[in-house]
């Protein structure tokens, strides 16, 4: 299972999205690929905030599409055992003077939760959270850390 982050997403649904994205895409079985409640809200908010017209009724159609269509019954959503690790995670960062953002750590405790790997640009963000990342932009994966993943993070 591998999760798409809110970035991955917003480039699939670019008018011209980055080429090595749209190969990385195409060369995943589409059935591996989710996203998450927190991604569907992320993206909503960025298109509602647009000022009104075309291009906001244009992008706010297309992300209905994304999740109603193309990931349908493949949206997982932050319950009580993603809160009870992602209540952790922030707690871990901030000890360790890497805080995060809520988003991110919702994103990072629903892929520990199901074992997912999370496909990302922002590697960085999610290190030390014991989620494997890829980024289809081409950096490669970043494997978690076995102090993280030790500590129960």
């Amino acid at each position: 299972m591998i999760v798409l982050d809110t970035n991955v997403v917003s480039e699939a649904i670019r008018p011209v999205p980055e080429a090595r994205v749209l190969r990385w895409l195409d060369a995943q079985a589409p059935e591996t690929l989710w996203i998450t409640a927190v991604t569907v809200g992320e993206i909503v908010h960025g298109v509602a905030r647009l000022p009104e017209g075309r291009r906001r009724d244009r992008l706010a159609a297309l992300v209905e599409e994304h999740v109603t269509t193309t990931f349908s019954g493949r949206v997982l959503a932050y319950d009580a055992d993603a809160a009870r690790v992602g209540g952790t995670l922030l707690a871990l960062r901030e000890r360790a003077g890497r805080p995060m953002s809520m988003a991110d750590a919702q994103i990072a405790a629903i892929c520990r939760v199901h074992d997912a790997t999370l496909a990302t640009r922002d590697v960085h963000d999610f290190d030390g959270t014991g989620v494997a990342v890829v980024d289809p932009w081409g950096a490669g994966p970043s494997w978690p850390s076995a102090l993280s993943r030790a500590r129960g993070a």
